[in-house]
């Protein structure tokens, strides 16, 4: 199962979605969207290529809060992940992601808000962080991230300009 994991869109604020990652789009069995679309119609456009799941995030309308929920938890293939966007106070935007779902088991943990890439354990949970596709930031390249579920878990963070 081919997975495509974006957050951070905030479309249309800040442009269109890239050309690139609709290409992966067209690939996807799955969309995970961790927040931060800013509008509902970026939601509608990507279930126009695959199953969506997602979250909403602190700037997003209220159509899309109408829509989706603060968090979720979802299983593919026999994997548990949760989704949450991450925006909150104190704490890093990482420990606001684990502290949303204690003592929970998951596999994996899906989210966004700091718009910075990663991939890494924290103890058996593998935490993701696609980045953001239109919003780099300070960053040098924008970035979603590639998850396959297939006789085990493999990541890779895609970056492009």
């Amino acid at each position: 199962m081919k997975i495509v994991i974006t957050a951070d869109t905030h479309i249309p604020k800040k442009k269109q979605l890239p050309y690139k990652l609709l290409q992966e789009f067209e690939r996807a069995d799955l969309i995970i969207h961790a927040g931060d679309w800013s509008s509902i119609e970026i939601y509608h456009t990507l279930r126009g290529f695959a199953d969506v799941k997602g979250v909403y995030g602190n700037n997003d309308s209220d159509e899309v809060r109408g829509t989706l929920p603060e968090k979720e938890i979802i299983e593919v293939k026999g994997y548990r992940i949760g989704i949450v966007h991450g925006h909150g106070e104190k704490k890093t935007t990482e420990n606001r992601a684990l502290e949303a779902f204690e003592g929970v088991t998951l596999d994996i943990i899906v989210f966004g808000h700091s718009h910075i890439p990663m991939i890494k354990y924290y103890k058996k949970t593998l935490l993701i962080n696609p980045g953001s596709p239109t919003d780099k930031r300070a960053l040098p390249y924008y970035s979603y991230v590639n998850l396959s579920l297939h006789e085990g878990i493999k990541t890779e963070i895609i970056y492009f300009r």
